[in-house]
C-alpha cells in the first residue's frame, strides 16, 4: 500500500492516511509486480482513484520510479520505488453511489426505447430482460435509468410494473398528480391493458375468460410464487386465439380485467397452456420443442394501454413486439407449410 511522506522528511516511510488531500506517498513493487506496466499497477492498487486521474498524473510526470519520470508503458522491476503525488480519493459515499448508479449503456438503451413523451408521461417499449426498477440483486432498472438521464424531472414514478422478462408498454408519470390520477383509473379498472402471448400447445377453448382468485407470497423453494387459491384476490383474464401453430403453440390476444402479480402467467398455466419460455410457471418439455424455432425467453408482450383522462380524448399507446419475437413467429409459420 502507498506510504505517506510528511513535510520536510522526503524519505520517511510513515503509513499513508486515507481520504482526500493526503501528501506525497511511496510504494514498492513486489516480486509479483515485475514486468507489469505502471498504469495497470496503479489502477490495481489505487482502486479508489479514477483511472482518468491516474493517466493525468502519469502524463504530467508526477509519478516517478526510482526518481525518474514514469510513462504509462513503463514496466516495473521488483524493488522499484514509486513516488505518487497527493491524490483526490473517492469517499465511501461516492463509491456506493457509483455502484448503485445505472450504467451508461443501460441509460442509452432505455432512452432509445421511449415511444411516447408529453408533459405528463413517458412511455417505454420495455425490452425483455430489463427490470423496471432495481432490487433482487440488480442495482438499477428502467426507472433509475430515466431518473439519471432526466435529472430535471424530480417526480418520475412508475405507473405500473412489468415482469423483468415481459416486454412492451411501460408507463412512467412525470408528476405525482398525474400518478395519482392514473392509479385511480387502474383501481377503477378504467384502463384497458392488452397483451400478446405465445403459449405452448394448441389452445382448445376459443375465446375464454378465466375468473379465478390468485394468492401471492406462497413459497416454493424459497421463491415467491403465485397460485390459484380460494383465499386469494379476484383475478380476471380473457384469452382470444389469434393463430394456431399446429400442436406446438398458439398466439393469443389477452385483456386484463384486474392487474394481479403474474396474473396472465398463472391463469395460462392453470388452463394447461403456460406462456412459452416461462421458467417459473412453464412446461420445460413443451418449451424444448420450440427451441428449434428460436425460443430463448418468455414470450409475453404488453401490447397496448388505453384510457381516458379527465377532459381529454381517449389515449392509446401501442408497442410493437421486439424483432426476436417476430423471428420466432415467422419460423413457426414456415413450419406450418
Amino acid at each position: 500500500m502507498p506510504r505517506s511522506e510528511p513535510p520536510n522528511s522526503p524519505d520517511t516511510d510513515s503509513p499513508a492516511k486515507t481520504g482526500q488531500g493526503q501528501g506525497v506517498s511511496y510504494v514498492e513493487a513486489g516480486e509479483g509486480d515485475a514486468g507489469q506496466r505502471i498504469d495497470n499497477f496503479l489502477s490495481r492498487i489505487l482502486k479508489d482513484v479514477p483511472r482518468s486521474l491516474i493517466y493525468r498524473i502519469l502524463r504530467t510526470g508526477e509519478v516517478r520510479v526510482n526518481g525518474k519520470r514514469a510513462k504509462p508503458e513503463t514496466r516495473l522491476a521488483e524493488g522499484d520505488r514509486i513516488r505518487l503525488p497527493p491524490l483526490q480519493r473517492k469517499t465511501e459515499e461516492q463509491r456506493a453511489a457509483e455502484r448503485a448508479a445505472p450504467s451508461r449503456s443501460l441509460r442509452e438503451f432505455v432512452d432509445s426505447a421511449i415511444i411516447h413523451e408529453d408533459r405528463d408521461l413517458i412511455v417505454v417499449n420495455k425490452p425483455a430482460g430489463v427490470a423496471v426498477h432495481g432490487g433482487s440483486g440488480l442495482s438499477a432498472g428502467v426507472i433509475e435509468a430515466l431518473r439519471a438521464t432526466h435529472p430535471e424531472l424530480k417526480e418520475l414514478e412508475l405507473v405500473h410494473r412489468l415482469d423483468r422478462d415481459t416486454s412492451g408498454v411501460l408507463m412512467i408519470a412525470k408528476r405525482r398528480a398525474v400518478l395519482r390520477e392514473l392509479h385511480a383509473l387502474l383501481r377503477e379498472r378504467d384502463m384497458e391493458k392488452r397483451y400478446l402471448a405465445l403459449v405452448v400447445g394448441r389452445w382448445p377453448f376459443g375465446a375464454k375468460t378465466i375468473d379465478l382468485p390468485l394468492k401471492t407470497n406462497l413459497k416454493q423453494g424459497g421463491e415467491r410464487v403465485v397460485r390459484v387459491h380460494a383465499d386469494g384476490q379476484q383475478a380476471i383474464t380473457t384469452f382470444k386465439p389469434i393463430q394456431h401453430f399446429g400442436k406446438l403453440a398458439t398466439l393469443l390476444d389477452i385483456s386484463l380485467g384486474t392487474g394481479r402479480t403474474h396474473q396472465i402467467r398463472v391463469h395460462a398455466a392453470h388452463a394447461g397452456h403456460p406462456i412459452a419460455g416461462d421458467e417459473k410457471y412453464g412446461d420445460r418439455e413443451r418449451d424444448a420443442k420450440l427451441k428449434p424455432f428460436g425460443l430463448q425467453r418468455m414470450f409475453l408482450h404488453a401490447q397496448s394501454l388505453t384510457f381516458e383522462r379527465k377532459g381529454a380524448k381517449p389515449f392509446t399507446v401501442s408497442a410493437p413486439p421486439p424483432p426476436d419475437w417476430q423471428a420466432v413467429i415467422d419460423k413457426l409459420k414456415q413450419g406450418l407449410k
